[in-house]
């Protein structure tokens, strides 16, 4: 049986997953609602991200080619990330649809999808996640890099579970059931 994919990822009330020029800063980073988040994090063996997200743990101290989240084997997807001497458990892949299944097999708990919205895109249009969980903040972006990057038709989801916290933030869970013709 493969295992669960699900993208779990911070969003603004607008959609968007970082502001303009990638800024993170305006998201809650503490509080309930973020400790639900990282206890959550023990449900995953598997972590799954684009280049740009990889990268992005540059800013918070994160070592090229060091694992960004330590516990879980690390699949970086880039055509153009080159890094020399990775950490035990961290790959770069070119994205392809026979390398997802393989993880998808050998992964023992959960996959968790962290971005960003072209791999989340490319993932959710191969039918490959099964869940979409979102920590909306109780913030308005007005652009930035948005949630699912041109998807291009709709999708039927159902709500499978709702949280809601003293700060304002909100952890939806969705089944994916099927794309909309």
């Amino acid at each position: 049986m493969q295992s669960k994919m699900v993208y779990y990822v911070a969003t603004s009330l607008d959609g968007f997953i970082s502001g303009p020029g990638d800024d993170v800063s305006k998201f809650l980073y503490e509080g309930e609602g973020v400790k639900k988040y990282q206890s959550d994090l023990a449900d995953f063996d598997t972590v799954l991200m684009g280049r740009k997200t990889y990268e992005m743990g540059f800013q918070f101290g994160l070592e090229p080619g060091k694992n960004a989240y330590p516990g879980m084997t690390n699949y970086i997807f880039s055509s153009e990330l080159h890094l020399e001497n990775c950490e035990e458990g961290v790959h770069v892949s070119a994205l392809d649809l026979d390398i997802i299944r393989g993880i998808r097999n050998r992964s023992q708990k959960g996959i968790y999808v962290c971005g960003g919205g072209k791999l989340a895109e490319w993932l959710l249009r191969h039918e490959q996640i099964d869940e979409i969980r979102i920590k909306v903040n109780p913030i308005i972006l007005g652009a930035g890099i948005k949630l699912f990057e041109n998807l291009g038709h709709a999708w039927q989801l159902r709500l499978a579970s709702h949280e809601t916290y003293p700060d304002g933030m909100m952890i939806l869970s969705y089944e994916v059931l099927k794309p909309l013709s």
